[in-house]
């Protein structure tokens, strides 16, 4: 048996979806989260029937005539997969709204149970519901329930009422048969009818004793959160909070446990190896693997504590008011309020980010958007961060802040390139955004989130990164010849090879050396492979002694080791967040961008703008610091000069289509 659950963006139906089948997806406050259709098994203690039974969840619709990508997705789930039952999620708290589209499924002709979720909010406010009268005048079974809570939710008489209707008819309340779909006239006169229909039901089944028009606590929070100046700061502020706690205080304390734990698990390793064991396998095992690797898990504490700091600003619904904060800008320079869900959603992950793009109605904003997303620092660029600020900045709260806040900035430069480029900039954009209620965030799905990215984290540790460096320590071991490489001539390795024509394009960066340069292309497989790199090639096995809660000899000697200076050491950081990510997140931009020119020009920005915003913070800085321009100036001033002429011819040619395009209409 297949059922499939459908409802409004934000009716809690991604939340009711992992708490009939146990799993554990994604929740957002805001539409757009889920993009494609997930399936799971009703768990056996809610599951009465005997045999299994598989739940869909498609996208949040507000219709049935699909005007998005996630609408077109549940449109064709329900016309083509025949479904046997629908669950149609209705949020308890907005009933004109959602009944819109369950009047719609009703006509579908397939069995509808309706779930009234959030009804715990409805308490809270004082409103009552006659869920008996709305079950009669919908023609299908009401139930009231809580997805959040533990206990009686509601969802055992759900699936019952799901087994009861399997197999019967579903006829309509509301008659259809005059519409003519191809007559956009017909169809908003029927529309308005179908309106009517359901606030004349609201009208008769719902009881409020507050007025909805009078200003609520929520709306005088609103009034300052989502301020059009305080915004920006507040959100700027909340960051650095965030950074702070996770990076300063509690992910340092937690990080000194584990960092003493693999401590513990390279010297019980060395002492199983003995001294009779080959120098090249104990340098691969040790060095290569339990180090590489070693030094990577060392920073998954900062990463855990941030998701989790994330996670309960996601659930106490602020993250929605970023977005309409950030939509002022982002309409100024071409794009929307919704580009910003798939940016938030990149900081846990660029993939599911790039992937949540498909939200975005206009191609060239969605195109733009998948393009630009990669600039935010992602939860595999964090183990960087925290790296970069802990040796050189004394663990800075002010680092981390500063590089989303630079993404930020280069994601508007972009996109204000590429409107340009496309000859697009006077096109006009709306955004309509549903803002959920403040709420108390949960700790456990907060928790819950936390350990799934983590889990993630640790995976890839333990695949692709273990692989990377035991590749990256067999490659500085032996020469061309294959030979063993001697202590006093790495430079003759193979990996000095491979590296080193690509240090010399960095010398104008002030980071020319193989050992840097073989680090940031290794951070292209992942982008945990710098500071694993980092570890093997300059024989660091673990960053953090847990004994001094400060790094492997201090700061001061870590740093000396990599031969970098605060400047350097900031303009390496900002080349490796802002240049092209790891090569999955490049394969999720292929799959949105659906035009492999789209996806050279966005790899080619992406490299040109990494590269201008670490010359500038290295020649800039050691202007200041030193008074002379860093090495390589004029060298790296050339570059620069040839990326941004391109950038301006391509604009000027988009400036002049559009151009042509105008006079032609005005023809």
């Amino acid at each position: 048996m297949k059922i499939a659950l459908t409802g409004n963006p934000n009716s809690g139906k991604t939340t009711l979806f992992n708490a009939i089948t146990g799993k554990i997806e994604h929740v957002g406050n805001w539409a757009g989260v889920t993009v494609n259709k997930k399936e799971g098994l009703i768990k056996p203690t809610i599951n009465l029937s005997g045999s299994e039974i598989t739940a869909v969840d498609l996208p949040g619709a507000y219709s049935m005539s699909p005007f998005s990508a996630e609408e077109t997705i549940t449109h064709d789930f329900v016309n083509n997969e025949n479904p046997e039952v629908i669950l149609n999620i209705v949020d308890a708290t907005s009933l004109n709204r959602s009944l819109f589209f369950t009047t719609q499924l009703l006509e579908s002709g397939i069995p509808v149970v309706v779930a009234l979720n959030k009804s715990d909010l409805t308490k809270k406010k004082k409103t009552t519901i006659d869920v008996e009268k709305l079950s009669a005048s919908l023609g299908c079974p009401v139930v009231e329930t809580t997805a959040t809570k533990n206990g009686d939710n509601g969802l055992e008489s759900l699936m019952e009422k799901i087994i009861e209707v399997k197999g019967t008819s579903q006829s309509a309340p509301f008659d259809t048969q005059d519409v003519n779909f191809n007559d956009s006239q017909s169809v908003r006169e029927s529309d308005t009818k179908r309106f009517n229909f359901v606030k004349e039901i609201v009208s008769q089944i719902e009881n409020r004793e507050i007025e909805s028009t009078a200003q609520t606590k929520q709306d005088i929070v609103d009034r300052v959160l989502a301020h059009k100046w305080l915004g920006l700061p507040i959100f700027a502020f909340i960051m650095w909070a965030v950074f702070s706690v996770s990076q300063t205080y509690l992910g340092l304390i937690f990080a000194n446990v584990l960092a003493d734990w693999v401590d513990t698990l390279y010297n019980f390793a060395g002492s199983l190896l003995g001294d009779d064991v080959s120098p090249l396998l104990r340098s691969l095992l040790l060095d290569g693997i339990i180090g590489g690797v070693g030094a990577v898990i060392s920073f998954l504490p900062y990463i855990m504590v941030l998701f989790f700091l994330l996670s309960l600003l996601e659930d106490s619904g602020y993250m929605a008011r970023v977005a309409v904060v950030m939509d002022r800008f982002f309409k100024k320079v071409g794009l929307s309020g919704k580009s910003i869900i798939p940016i938030v959603i990149g900081t846990g992950c660029s993939i599911p980010g790039i992937m949540s793009t498909k939200t975005i109605p206009n191609e060239r904003q969605r195109r733009t958007t998948a393009m630009l997303t990669p600039f935010i620092p992602c939860g595999a660029k964090l183990p960087v961060i925290a790296l970069f600020a802990g040796v050189f900045f004394q663990d800075a709260a002010w680092v981390g802040t500063m590089m989303y806040f630079v993404g930020i900035a280069l994601i508007v430069i972009g996109a204000l390139v590429v409107v340009r480029v496309t000859g697009e900039k006077n096109v006009r954009t709306f955004f309509i955004l549903e803002l959920p209620e403040y709420r108390m965030p949960s700790l456990k799905r907060a928790i819950i989130t936390t350990f799934s990215r983590g889990k993630a984290f640790v995976v890839k540790a333990g695949t692709i990164i273990l692989l990377c460096n035991a590749v990256v320590q067999v490659m500085q071991t032996f020469d061309w010849q294959l030979q063993v490489v001697a202590d006093n001539a790495p430079g003759t390795s193979i990996l000095a090879g491979i590296a080193s024509p690509f240090a010399f394009l960095l010398i104008p960066l002030g980071f020319g050396v193989w050992q840097l340069a073989a680090a940031a292309i290794t951070g292209f497989v992942a982008k945990e492979n710098v500071v694993g790199t980092l570890a093997v090639v300059y024989g660091i096995t673990n960053f953090i002694d847990p004994s001094q809660n400060a790094l492997v000899g201090g700061a001061t000697e870590v740093a000396s080791v990599m031969g970098l200076t605060h400047v350097t050491a900031l303009a390496f950081l900002m080349f490796n967040l802002y240049t092209p990510p790891c090569f999955a997140a490049i394969g999720a931009m292929n799959s949105e961008l659906t035009d492999k020119k789209w996806l050279w020009y966005g790899v080619a920005f992406q490299f040109g703008m990494g590269y201008i915003v670490a010359f500038i913070t290295y020649q800039l800085g050691s202007y200041v610091t030193t008074g002379t321009v860093g090495g390589g100036f004029m060298y790296g001033l050339s570059a620069v000069i040839v990326l941004i002429s391109i950038l301006i011819y391509a604009m000027y040619k988009g400036d002049k289509k559009e151009n042509e395009l105008l006079n032609a209409q005005a023809i």
